[in-house]
């Protein structure tokens, strides 16, 4: 049996170790993205409310404040919404270093 040449082996134990080393650290990814919610997102809503007496006038008076606030309300909701699939959406895409590698030569 013919031993292997020294240089084979300390070839190999560098490529081992060069691995193993490698191997150890996991990989470092920056934080996700956090968006700011806009200010009319985190606003409570505000509905009119109708005086104890009240007539018919301030029926007609609450009731075309309340659509209006509802449609304000709405668009706040819409905004947040928005604003939450946007982060996730960020947050769901893969860093730069972990997207696909071109190695030279390989197709």
């Amino acid at each position: 049996m013919t031993l292997p040449h020294r240089s084979t082996l300390l070839a190999s134990l560098v490529c081992a170790s060069m691995t193993a080393c490698c191997a150890k650290q996991p990989p470092e990814f920056a934080p996700p993205p956090r968006l700011i919610l806009p200010q009319a997102a985190t606003t409570p809503c505000r509905l009119d409310r109708l005086p104890d007496t009240a007539s018919l006038a301030d029926l007609e008076a609450s009731y075309a404040a309340r659509g209006a606030a509802l449609v304000l309300c709405d668009a706040a909701r819409s905004l947040a919404v928005e604003t939450l699939t946007s982060e996730r959406a960020l947050q769901d895409r893969p860093p730069s270093s972990v997207r696909k590698r071109r190695w030279p030569g390989l197709s």
